[in-house]
This record gives structure tokens, sequence and C-alpha cells, in this order.
């Protein structure tokens, strides 16, 4: 009991163990802080790629596989599989409405397949909303008002049709049309504070930007370009078509915002010349008719070609960011398609060379690359957060010298050298723990806030140490985890008593009687 009364009465008293709580504390919030922004970073680029991808890939690039629609049937009849949906990747050219051409990632997919396995509908910018960015004082976001109009492009873009009114009756006609990177025009500038106004704003020549009366989703259209292969890789004339822009998708991640155009499925298939098609013999034989007209014979049918694409997306009905469950939903996806090729020998690639990657194979570059540098900021401020330590063990051993004659009086009325030892170790971890709450409640306030904490810190003071025209993501992204607090809290309170303990050892070995004479 006499334990804890000195261990109330010495941080009720005391002044100078409080500063050893302050550095426990400033040291917490440190490695909350910096794990909490590292880990956000990581979780949104995560979610970022899924988001798009869905969670296992089969993948066959350029030329494209066979009988898809066979293999889609065969994983929506697996019980964990959710979806699955048909998609073509290509790079090509898109002229935009300003004069300018951009090379761009070209994806052909079926809208409402596609919005099934991955977050496209969720990522569209243009739809009605009620209420505006936070730094949209003014109201000025189109998106506030007219929203019949933005529910015409959001279902268009969720389509990839554009929906226009017909010269005559009142049926509105469906165009292909495209869906862009929210980036990709270049009429959408992002603020410095990270987010899309809603203004189309075009540079001029001094590096400034004038706001436009063009939305592209009402009135704009675009240009693709496009080079077809046929079935052994081998390159056709390029093929270029004009289409209307349905809407702008806004995923988060610049590089993908910047640089992806989203088209109908059948119509870049048509122009890549990968949709269903009939084969003939090239060779076509010239006869004479009685006119003496020469005419050419019926080409001879070889075969009917079936329609290609280069990728199925798969989601799996466990909504899981854990590598773990879409490595075994890769596995499973595997085993499915090993039956589709066995059934379908030399018209597909064989399950020894097709593709098969998870979400993280697909982005594995970058995420191994966070995970490394979150290891090595953690180590480098844990190692920095030592210094609590010896600060604990400095202000501890001043205060044993110090209380040297109550250590002599608690050794005379009988307390063991047990029992004075765990007096200054419990007085360690009474400060580590209050350092560690203090600490937590830093790190909360500051990343529960730290957007609106950065924002202010441009606006006064012109820092902008998260610039969104740079970084991938708009925002500075957070994950506060629970079992990362929990660790750094209980390493908080560890280090604390570790910096008690040489002390407490000290004040054990007294001997009662010197204690008693120390003046």
């Amino acid at each position: 009991m006499y334990q804890f009364l000195l261990t109330h009465r010495y941080l009720t008293s005391k002044v100078m163990p409080l500063l050893a709580a302050l550095a426990v504390a400033l040291c917490t919030a440190m490695v909350i802080i910096v794990w909490s922004v590292m880990g956000g970073f990581l979780v949104m680029l995560i979610n970022s790629g899924r988001t798009l991808v869905g969670d296992v890939t089969i993948s066959w690039p350029i030329t494209g596989f066979a009988h898809y629609e066979e293999l889609i049937k065969r994983l929506e009849a697996d019980p964990d599989v959710a979806a699955a949906t048909p998609t073509i990747e290509t790079y090509g050219l898109i002229g935009l409405p300003d004069g300018r051409t951009e090379t761009v990632q070209i994806k052909g997919v079926d809208g409402p397949s596609y919005t099934k396995v991955t977050g496209f509908a969720d990522t569209l910018y243009w739809k009605p909303i009620d209420t505006p960015h936070p730094k949209d004082k003014y109201k000025d976001d189109p998106r506030l008002q007219n929203h019949k109009l933005w529910e015409f492009c959001f279902e268009g873009g969720k389509n990839l049709v554009r929906y226009e009114k017909p010269e005559r009756g009142n049926v509105a006609v469906e165009r292909p049309a495209v869906v862009l990177g929210v980036s990709v025009s270049g009429f959408n500038i992002r603020e410095q504070w990270g987010f899309y106004p809603g203004q189309a704003r075009a540079r001029q020549p001094d590096g400034t930007t004038k706001p436009v009366n063009t939305i592209l989703p009402v009135d704009g259209s675009v240009t693709i370009n496009v080079l077809p292969m046929d079935t052994k890789g081998r390159a056709v004339d390029m093929v270029a078509r004009t289409f209307p822009v349905a809407n702008e998708f806004h995923s988060g991640l610049y590089e993908i915002d910047h640089k992806t155009v989203f088209v109908q499925l059948d119509a870049l298939q048509n122009m890549l010349k990968m949709n269903r098609a009939t084969r003939v013999a090239t060779d076509s034989v010239v006869t004479t008719n009685a006119k003496g007209e020469e005419t050419f014979a019926t080409p001879t049918v070889l075969g009917e070609d079936p329609a290609r694409v280069t990728n199925v997306l798969v989601r799996g009905k466990t909504q899981s960011f854990e590598s773990k469950a879409a490595d075994a939903l890769a596995d499973k996806v595997a085993g499915i398609y090993r039956q589709f090729a066995k059934d379908f020998e030399g018209q597909v690639p064989s399950s020894t060379s097709i593709r098969i990657l998870t979400w993280e194979d697909q982005n594995r570059t970058m995420i191994n690359a966070v995970r490394k540098e979150t290891a090595l900021v953690l180590f480098i401020f844990s190692f920095v957060s030592m210094t609590a330590v010896f600060l604990v063990l400095a202000i501890f051993w001043a205060m044993v010298s110090e209380k040297t004659k109550d250590i002599g009086i608690l050794r005379a009325i009988g307390a063991s050298r047990k029992g004075v030892a765990g007096t200054w170790l419990l007085y360690g971890a009474a400060i580590g723990l209050l350092g560690a709450v203090v600490g937590f409640a830093i790190a909360y306030g500051v990343v529960t806030n730290i957007n609106a904490i950065h924002e202010w810190l441009g606006e006064k003071l012109g820092l902008y140490i998260w610039d969104p025209k740079i970084y991938y993501f708009s925002r500075i992204p957070s994950d506060l985890n629970a079992t990362h607090v929990t660790i750094v809290l209980a390493g908080g309170v560890l280090a604390s008593c570790v910096g008690a303990l040489w002390p407490a050892l000290r004040a054990a070995r007294m001997s009662p009687v010197r204690a008693l004479r120390f003046e």
C-alpha cells in the first residue's frame, strides 16, 4: 500500500518527474502520428489499387484471349466469387477539344458488370451533390444545381453512353461514350488545397488559368486513336474514332486520374479488331462471265474468330484488404482457369502461361516500397524516442539521491529491498502511463485534424508540406489503427520502466544506516 501512496505523493508534489512524462508524451505522439500517416498512405494506396482492378486479374496482354464469356460463367458459379467482368487494356492517343494530343491508357469495360467488380460508379465525378466541399465557401460547384442534368451524366457514366435528345420523338438516344480521368483533359485544375472546384479552367501561355464554359460530359467530345494487333501481335493500321464524353472519374490516385480513359468494351473491341469476325480465305478466284467481265468467286469461309479481351477481373465475396484473402481467391481462380484451358486447349493461353495476379501483385513494387519506408521511418523515430529512457533515468537518479533519507526510513521500518525497488518502478510506470495517455491525446488531435492543420499552415504561413499537386493523393491520409496505438502506448510505459530500473536497483541496494545519516 505504501508504494501507491508514495507514488501518488511524488506525482502530485514534484515538477521534475512531469518533465519525464512530457518526454514520453512527445515521443509517443510522434510515433503514433508517423505510423498513422504512413499506415494511412498504405491503406489508401491499397484501396485505390483495388478500386479499379478488383481482387484478382486474369491477364493476357495486347492480343487478348477468347471464350471469356464461358470463363466468366464458370467463375461466377463458384461460391467464393461475387462477380467477374471482361476488360481490354491498351495504350493510345487522345485528341482533346483544345487541340492537344496526349498518350493515355485506354480501358474497354462493360459498365454494369465492371461496377459490380470494382468501385467504378463511386469514382464518377459529375453527379448531383447536396453538400459543397468545405472550401467551396460561395457554393460555386455547378453540381449543386441542376440535379437532373448531373443525374443523366451519372447514369451515362455508369453505362459509358451519352444520352442525347433526338431530333424527333421523346426517347433519348444512347451513343457509345468515354469516361475520362478527371485530370486527363486539363480543364479540371486541382486547387492548392486538393479538390476540383467544378469550374473548368484553361491554362494560359503565361501560366495562369482562365475559367471556360466547357464541361466535357455536357457538350464535349474526344478522339481516340489505337493501334490494332492481330492474334500474332503484328500491328495493323491505326484506327481513330470520335466519342462524346459521358463523365469523368476521380479515383484519388493522380497517376490513374491523369492517364486513364474508359471506353465501351464492344466499341474498343471493334477498333482493335478483337470483336467476333468471320475468317475467310485470302486467295480469291477470278472468273469471266458470258459478257467477258471479270468476277470474283465467293470467298471460302474458314471459320469464325470469337471476340477477345485482355483481362477478366474477379471480385471475391470476402471483402478483405488482407493479401491472404486475395491469394486464396487467386488460387481458386487458377484452378478454374486450369480446367477452362484444358477444355479449350489450343484456343486460349495455357494455364502455365496465363497471368493471374492479385491487386497486390499488380501494385507490389509501390506497396513494398511504402512498407519498407514505413518500417524505416518507425525504426528511426523509435530510436529517437529512446531519449525518453535516458531522461527518465537521469531524473530518477537525481530523485533517488534526493530521497536517500526517505529510503533509509522505509528500510528501517521494515520495507524490503524488493519493496523499495518496486516503489520506484511503480513510479516509473505511472510516469510512463501518464505520458502515454497525454501523448495519445496529442496524437489523436493531430491525426483526426491533420488536413485542417495542414490547410491552416498553408493559408497563414504559406507552408504546404503535403502539396496535392505533387503527391499521389489529394489529402493527407491517416489510419489510427487500434493495434498500432496499443503497441506504441505499451512501448511508452515500458520505456519509462526501463529508465527507472537502474535508479530503482540503486535505491534497493542502499544501506538503511548510511541512508539515515545522509545529509
